[in-house]
């Protein structure tokens, strides 16, 4: 653990004060597909936990969604599989409120043996990201909105998901009313738990809303100037959504279209930049609402946005989420307090000048989707890119066909990148395309009960 045996013996001691008859705790982190892994040690461990770590191999970070190994490029079956020490990240050694058992949890990290972060995991490519902004003496300073589904425990005849049954009305629901605030009073139990269960966690919670249909929701995260924390603190959210859900009785869903006839869930990104005097340099002052900074940035980001698309769109169900007419960005588009484009710009006042990047779904990795978005960012500011005209009214009419909007196309598209590979690193790009590729393999040699339906008969 990188901090002192004095705060991690603090660490500790606030959480089984808080907890004292903690009886294990989870040991876990995010891995490729945004999936939830790790170990549960008994609390008499829990020392040995905090200060030399655990052990995980380095390939679990390159498993596919269904947590099955691919070997890709040669990481996994063909180096040996060897392990790196897992160690815990500071400050997220917490109580699990949900959980039927005393439980505290810690996030983890992976190092090689020479201390360094492990080159594949995620969140370590979010920090090689990071450090771009570091050279240059700004500090990205980022919130994340992420739209969830509350759903029955059980599926319906079909096996696909149905919406919960309203405690307020003990029907099922069937509509609702977008910011509506009976669908937050119906809720309101489940809803106090989670912004409670925030609050044990450390994770800054803000406004909850009512979405566009039965059982979506929406719980934004407050802005903090540490990327890397921004993107934890969605990893823990999913986590508590999750867990207060069952506690409930119901399950929470971050897959981005569960529901042909509904909305999908986005996952959004409020990002600015700040300097060393604390100034936010993406505010243009009275004249002008957007800096040079800024209109770079945007340019940036919309050029290397083809690129992007495999991380902000990470499943075949991902996009399903993209359709005209609907708030879902389908263009490389920017402009003024408009929803319809993949970068809104928020008006008000300038040291709170931000971009709202709308692309990805609730179903992608925090840590990937944000490190192309600063990617994008960094690489229109150092090439001072011209973002082209503000979108003016509805952006969504048509696809940009300079996107894709098929996970083949995008992963292709990915594996002949020229921006990120510089800010990933270029083995990365190509082994996560790698993995992807193996797992849409799978995905597309299952038949369907559709493809029975339409073809049995069709000869």
């Amino acid at each position: 653990m990188p901090d002192s045996s004095t705060n991690r013996e603090k660490e500790a001691a606030e959480a089984l004060g808080l907890l004292p008859n903690a009886r294990a705790v989870d040991c876990f982190f995010s891995d490729l597909s945004g999936v939830v892994r790790g170990k549960r040690y008994p609390i008499d461990q829990l020392d040995n936990v905090l200060g030399g770590g655990v052990a995980f191999p380095g390939s679990v970070f390159l498993l596919d969604t269904r947590g099955e190994s691919h070997d890709p490029n040669g990481r996994g079956f063909s180096d040996g599989d060897p392990d790196c020490a897992a160690i815990p990240i500071p400050g997220t050694l917490k109580p699990v409120p949900w959980a039927a058992q005393p439980l505290l949890q810690v996030m983890l990290t992976l190092q090689n043996e020479d201390e360094s972060p492990y080159y594949f995991e995620p969140r370590n490519v979010l920090r090689r990201t990071i450090a771009h902004f570091t050279e240059m003496g700004l500090t990205p300073v980022v919130a994340m909105e992420l739209e969830f589904y509350l759903i029955d425990r059980e599926l319906d005849q079909h096996e696909a998901p149905q919406p919960p049954i309203s405690p307020l009305t003990g029907q099922r629901d069937h509509g609702t009313q977008v910011y509506g605030m009976s669908e937050v009073d119906a809720y309101g139990d489940i809803l106090e738990d989670i912004s409670t269960a925030c609050d044990l966690q450390g994770i800054p919670t803000g406004a909850i809303s009512a979405e566009y249909a039965p059982g979506q929701f929406e719980i934004n995260l407050h802005h903090v100037p540490d990327p890397l924390a921004a993107a934890d603190h969605c990893v823990l959210f999913k986590r508590v959504v999750k867990g207060v859900a069952s506690k409930h009785g119901m399950r929470a869903t971050f897959m981005a279209k569960p529901y042909g006839e509904h909305a999908g869930s986005g996952l959004h990104m409020h990002i600015s930049l700040v300097n060393s005097d604390g100034r936010n340099v993406f505010d243009g002052g009275a004249e002008n609402p957007a800096s040079p900074m800024l209109l770079n940035a945007i340019g940036g980001v919309l050029d290397s946005l083809p690129e992007a698309m495999a991380f902000l769109a990470p499943n075949p169900n991902s996009y399903r989420r993209f359709k005209p007419d609907i708030f879902v960005p389908i263009a490389r588009s920017w402009g003024y307090e408009n929803r319809s484009v993949a970068l809104r710009i928020p008006l008000g006042e300038g040291h709170a000048r931000r971009i709202e990047h709308r692309m990805a779904g609730a179903d992608a990795n925090p840590y990937l989707t944000l490190a192309s978005a600063l990617a994008g960012i960094h690489h229109g500011i150092t090439n001072k890119i011209d973002p082209g005209p503000k979108w003016e009214g509805n952006a969504g009419v048509a696809y940009d066909q300079g996107l894709t909007f098929r996970p083949r196309r995008s992963l292709d598209r990915l594996e002949s990148a020229t921006v990120l590979n510089k800010y990933f690193g270029e083995e990365y790009v190509k082994t996560y395309a790698a993995c992807k590729q193996r797992e849409m393999d799978r995905y597309e040699g299952d038949i369907t009960p559709t493809e029975y339906a339409w073809y049995l008969q069709a000869d």
